[in-house]
């Protein structure tokens, strides 16, 4: 799958688990549930113990996008593309990481909240953008950013969840990436309870 597969896949999606846990078992329950129930796009943030496990094993699994999150380096995302990820992701613009991206035809989507930060990763072949954290804006902010910069594409992460996410994609979200929830749902209430989540999330979009 080339870039503009990945991409086109995320935007049909619409939807990114991102999911961080305190060991890599959990990890891989949780991802196992939400692929085999419809939500197939999960990004592996590399705080998660043996992360980059994760990704390739995850990789592995048919309809699964496994891409990497919490990016700070080329390096790390180097290392997550060779195990299999296939879109990268960082909490703020890397210039080395978009380079490497770009180098491995890699969708690379950096955080961020300012014009500015949108601007210099446009100048690194960025043009889809995680707005980061969302709970620092509305979705009325999609329109705002895009008024400028008709060219850009933006997943808000960080306070999106089940309540508002269709109001985000209606908002003209490229994706949304959805975090806590689904690892709380799972923690607290079971796989059972995940599966129903999951379900009605995508009914929902």
């Amino acid at each position: 799958m080339n870039a503009t597969e990945t991409m086109q896949a995320i935007r049909q999606g619409k939807h990114i688990a991102v999911m961080r846990t305190d060991d890599a078992e959990s990890f891989l329950n949780i991802a196992h549930t939400i692929i085999d129930n419809g939500l197939n796009i999960i990004e592996v943030t590399l705080t998660t113990p043996n992360a980059m496990d994760i990704i390739a094993e995850l990789s592995q699994k048919d309809g699964a996008i496994i891409g990497a999150g919490t990016v700070l380096d080329s390096v790390s995302a180097r290392t997550a593309i060779l195990n299999g990820a296939t879109f990268i992701v960082s909490p703020s613009f890397d210039e080395e990481t978009a380079k490497m991206a770009n180098l491995y035809n890699i969708p690379y989507i950096p955080g961020c909240m300012t014009v500015t930060e949108m601007v210099t990763s446009l100048r690194y072949g960025c043009k889809v953008l995680k707005l980061f954290p969302a709970t620092q804006f509305s979705p009325k902010s999609i329109k705002d950013f895009k008024g400028p910069l008709p060219q850009i594409e933006i997943v808000p992460t960080g306070g999106v969840g089940k309540d508002n996410h269709r109001e985000w994609l209606k908002a003209g979200s490229f994706a949304v990436g959805i975090g806590s929830e689904i690892t709380k749902i799972y923690e607290q209430q079971g796989q059972a309870a995940l599966v129903q989540y999951v379900t009605e999330l995508k009914s929902e979009g």
